[in-house]
């Protein structure tokens, strides 16, 4: 059974950091691509970035030089780091892995106060 697991977040003040990280089970996670989403209330859901299966990363404008995407193949895990936190930031942080399969996580909430 696949599952993706994010923990992390919470609550924090605007430009302050805070790091998600999700968990993958059942699935050969090195070779897939892992993908950051988010969600804000009222919007679609939009990609914030992606780590491929060598460590190359690629980040929406809206997060780049604030947001770093990493991965630990040994762990099954990837991680998201977030500095200078703004409350536009604030959103439900999903975990996608693409490959053979696409799977996603059930999310993790960040709340950014002004």
């Amino acid at each position: 059974q696949v599952q993706l697991v994010e923990s992390g977040g919470g609550f924090v003040q605007a430009g302050g950091s805070v790091s998600v990280s999700c968990a993958a089970s059942g699935i050969a996670f090195s070779i897939y691509v892992m993908g950051w989403y988010r969600q804000a209330p009222g919007k679609q859901r939009e990609l914030v970035g992606f780590i491929t299966r060598g460590g190359r990363t690629n980040y929406a404008d809206s997060v780049k030089g604030r947001f770093t995407i990493s991965r630990d193949n040994t762990k099954n895990t990837v991680y998201l780091q977030m500095n200078s936190l703004k409350p536009d930031d604030t959103a439900v942080y999903y975990c996608n892995a693409d490959g053979p399969q696409r799977y996603w996580g059930k999310g993790t909430l960040v709340t950014v106060s002004s």
